[in-house]
């Protein structure tokens, strides 16, 4: 299933709703989606090399743009969507240790979570419901999420033909490692805070 969703991406990768649908995913899972961009990105990185960097860039406006959302609720509407988004991820009860230690290290702790595999609408979230600055959610996101986006960019700009013939030859290996570090990251914002 992977596999088939992999080539459905790459093949359409180079057609013109792709970057619409990186817009889209990048935006919401700064907010409230639970898939990162990376699904999107890297097999359209791969496809066209040569739009790594704009893809980048797309990925990082869309996801700041996406926390700037995440913000807001956690700021005006944490009891009716915050509250909701957090029972469904299961984060509700960490989530008091969380917010103090936003509080504490604003700008090192959404940096973090916005460079990480981890669930950034968790932290965009807490940001806003504890009244961090936004001026700090804003440069660590850009920080963060461009640092992050623009590194795979990075990547598969220079090896993007090794990465797509790495990809094939090890799909299934790779997969396991992605969905590890995918459901680690839940795991992480769950039991360590």
């Amino acid at each position: 299933m992977l596999r088939r969703l992999y080539d459905w991406t790459l093949a359409r990768a180079a057609e013109p709703a792709a970057e619409k649908w990186l817009i889209g995913i990048s935006f919401a899972d700064s907010s409230f989606f639970p898939i990162p961009p990376d699904v999107m990105q890297i097999p359209m990185s791969i496809a066209r090399p040569e739009k790594s960097f704009r893809y980048a860039a797309v990925s990082t406006v869309a996801s700041v743009a996406g926390a700037l959302l995440g913000y807001l609720i956690g700021a005006m509407l944490f009891k009716a969507i915050g509250q909701p988004l957090l029972q469904l991820y299961g984060y509700e009860d960490r989530f008091v240790r969380f917010a103090e230690q936003i509080r504490a290290n604003g700008f090192w702790f959404m940096l973090a979570f916005a460079f990480l595999p981890i669930p950034y609408k968790v932290a965009t979230i807490a940001a806003g419901s504890v009244g961090l600055g936004i001026p700090v959610l804003l440069a660590a996101s850009v920080l963060g999420r461009g640092g992050r986006f623009f590194l795979v960019a990075l990547i598969l700009r220079r090896y993007g033909t090794a990465a797509q013939q790495l990809i094939d030859r090890y799909f299934h290996s790779l997969a396991l490692v992605a969905i590890g570090l995918f459901v680690g990251g839940f795991v992480v914002v769950k039991y360590a805070f």
